[in-house]
């Protein structure tokens, strides 16, 4: 089984284009897996107790979480989670974390998907892909952290990774309605105007998801 998490909006904004992914492909099958959906409040201390949970009571053999990252262009496949959050905004619970993820878990892990196969195949599907060394320092990185600490303590035949996305194409519309409503600074000086149609992404996390089964499925053999 697949295992495929979200999260709901956060920050003031109207969705998450995680969480409609996720949503989407809840119920499918992809390389014969089935796919099943969860999505997660953005509250830190909720993420650190109900992902070790799912994993726990679902036993997937693969694990991808999805967020946002403003701006971003293109699928951005995370390659590493730090075990530290830094958070610039509250979650939906109010709580600022500034400090480690988990006390006594070491500094970082890689991820256990094949980024670099899941990139080659999101490409050759037609779209922007890249990876990159970091996964911030808000929740996402902490989920992240959080899967991959259990997983390498519990489930070590579970592989597990994430994947940022881009705004969906209205919510950029909405933000540049909301700058010129605001009228605090010009519409120029905002860089995250970077968006992706919801099937482009959903035609982009299948790939890279049909790529990491096949890989988990060889290694399984």
């Amino acid at each position: 089984m697949i295992l495929v998490t979200g999260f709901q909006g956060y920050g003031g904004r109207s969705a998450n284009p995680s969480e409609r992914v996720a949503r989407a492909l809840d119920g499918s099958r992809i390389g014969g897996a089935r796919v099943q959906a969860r999505i997660l409040p953005v509250d830190f201390a909720a993420v650190c107790r109900l992902m070790p949970d799912m994993i726990d009571a679902e036993g997937p053999r693969l694990i991808l979480s999805l967020g946002l990252w403003p701006g971003e262009p293109m699928l951005r496949i995370e390659r590493m989670a730090s075990n530290w959050s830094w958070f610039e905004l509250p979650d939906n619970a109010g709580h600022r974390q500034n400090g480690r993820v988990i006390a006594d878990g070491p500094d970082g892990y890689l991820t256990t998907l094949p980024a670099d196969a899941m990139q080659a195949a999101v490409r050759a599907a037609g779209l922007p892909c890249r990876q990159s060394g970091s996964a911030g320092s808000y929740l996402c990185n902490a989920t992240a952290y959080v899967t991959l600490h259990h997983c390498a303590q519990r489930h070590p035949a579970t592989h597990a990774g994430f994947i940022h996305l881009p705004y969906l194409p209205a919510q950029v519309a909405e933000l540049q309605d909301q700058i010129a409503i605001d009228g605090a600074v010009e519409a120029h000086q905002r860089a995250d105007y970077a968006s992706m149609h919801l099937d482009d992404m959903l035609t982009g996390v299948r790939a890279a998801l049909a790529a990491a089964w096949t890989e988990s499925q060889a290694q399984a053999t």
